[in-house]
């Protein structure tokens, strides 16, 4: 069974004057503003593309990071885990960085990275990202 997710976007304007909005359609959630200043200067009110992007990155990265922990026989206690996409205007999105921290009973550090990247690599939002460079910063805590 496949799972289709939506979000709907408006726009009013030129790209440099314009603004918007963006709703999450299947969960309900929104609706945020969006406008190319904040894309192009950051924002702590405005959310922005590449935010979205993070949300999604880190979130997809928590799951397939629990599972293989669990497939290594040791499944997490917690997981506390952030991405950072980096946008260019000009250029578009360059990067996004992973930074995990996670309390796992059971295993060592280096057998924690190592599953971490094997995560990382398998994560289907890493592999949609796949033509950007994606860095990872894993640690037990």
């Amino acid at each position: 069974m496949s799972v289709t997710s939506e979000a709907t976007a408006q726009w009013k304007g030129t790209l440099f004057e314009g603004s918007g909005q963006v709703s999450l359609t299947s969960s309900g959630q929104g609706p945020y503003p969006v406008n190319w200043k904040a894309r192009s200067e950051g924002s702590d009110s405005v959310t922005t593309p590449e935010e979205l992007i993070a949300a999604a990155h880190a979130s997809c990265f928590s799951m397939a990071l629990a599972n293989a922990l669990t497939q290594h026989g040791t499944p997490p206690q917690s997981l506390e885990a952030s991405a950072s996409v980096t946008f260019t205007p000009g250029t578009g999105i360059t990067g996004s960085h992973l930074n995990v921290s996670a309390v796992v009973p059971g295993i060592d550090e280096a057998d924690f990275e190592r599953v971490a990247e094997e995560a990382k690599a398998g994560c289907p939002v890493s592999q949609a990202l796949a033509g950007i460079e994606i860095t990872l910063e894993a640690s037990l805590g």
